[in-house]
Order: structure tokens, then C-alpha cells, then sequence
């Protein structure tokens, strides 16, 4: 097969790092929560020390069977190993990015800092609970809201009892925090 066919371009992560980055207020940090880091690294070492080998051993062991041109063993395993390699880069440039902020030192504030877990109600009456986390992080199906969200950046440093205006795109909407809440600090 014709190399035309199957070359993949080096740019993806770029692309990838940079949608993520233009997310990233300029000139502010990568915040992230120390589990959110740990996540992060945990799978960077998942693909380093598991993955990653397992792919190489396969890739070697489809090369010696002889034509690489028809080998799906052999082409699979090359565009996985690039797959592999562009995440662990991507990973370990969103780690070498990241300023791990542990949201526990504002345990009992009332008040919305990064890492707050926050309860609050909208005009219609809806109750929602967000957890304010790093971009890395983001999970708005089990409520977790990046800190550069507008609805995050609302939140922030305001105050349990509360109410804040919050711009979305159908006009203005009055929330009302009802509490704020932070993680305890791990005890040594």
C-alpha cells in the first residue's frame, strides 16, 4: 500500500494541545486538583510501562512473519504505537503544564475558590451541585465544570448565601448559592 494511504500527520497532538490551551485563560496556569494530576499520571505510566511494550512486542513479532505491505498485525500495531506515543507527549506536556492546587487549605471557607464544591439554585428553581476543576478534569455529566466555565467564573469568590448573575446566551439568570464546601485535609 501506497504510504500516501496511510501517513498520518505529526500535527494532531499539536491541534489537540492547542484546542486545550486556547481554553487556558493567557498568561494563567493549568489548574489542577492533586487527584486530577494523579489521574493523569497514572495513565501516562499505564501507557509507558503496560500498553506501550505490549504494542512494541506485537508490532516485533508481525515484522518477522515476513511482508509488512499485507500485515494487519504489523500496520495496526505501527498506527497504535503512533497513537500511544502522540498521548504519552500530550500527557506529559499537560503534566509539565499543570499547577496542582489542593482545594482542601479552604476547608470550612465559605467562600468559591478552584476546587469548591458548590450547590446552588437558578431562576427556574433547578438545583445543581458543581465541583470546580482543571480543564484536564472536566466531567459536566457528573458535575464537574472546568474553572474557566462561565459558569465557574460566576461562581467564583462569591459567597455561601449569595446571588450572583450569570450571562448565557438566552440573557441574564439569577443564581442563588446555597452552600460551598471543600474537601478535609488528608491528616499525616
Amino acid at each position: 500500500m501506497n504510504k500516501a494511504f496511510v501517513k498520518e500527520t505529526d500535527n494532531d497532538d499539536d491541534e489537540e494541545a492547542l484546542a486545550l490551551a486556547q481554553a487556558i485563560p493567557a498568561g494563567a496556569k493549568n489548574y489542577i486538583t492533586p487527584a486530577g494530576y494523579q489521574r493523569i499520571k497514572d495513565e501516562l505510566l499505564q501507557l509507558i510501562d503496560v500498553d506501550r511494550p505490549e504494542v512494541v512486542r506485537v508490532v516485533h513479532w508481525a515484522a518477522s512473519n515476513g511482508d509488512r505491505s499485507e500485515n494487519g498485525d504489523y500496520i495496526y500495531g505501527k498506527k497504535r504505537l503512533r497513537e500511544i506515543d502522540r498521548r504519552i507527549r500530550f500527557l506529559t506536556k499537560r503534566m509539565d503544564a499543570a499547577a496542582v492546587v489542593d482545594p482542601s487549605v479552604h476547608h470550612g471557607n465559605d467562600q468559591v475558590f478552584f476546587g469548591a464544591t458548590v450547590t446552588y439554585v437558578n431562576a427556574a428553581g433547578e438545583k445543581h451541585k458543581v465541583n470546580i476543576v482543571g480543564i484536564d478534569e472536566l466531567d459536566p455529566l457528573n458535575g464537574k465544570i472546568s474553572w474557566v466555565s462561565p459558569v465557574a467564573r460566576a461562581l467564583t469568590k462569591a459567597r455561601e448565601g449569595d446571588t450572583i448573575t450569570l450571562q448565557t446566551p438566552l440573557g441574564a439568570d439569577e443564581l442563588d448559592i446555597l452552600a460551598v464546601e471543600y474537601p478535609r485535609p488528608i491528616e499525616d
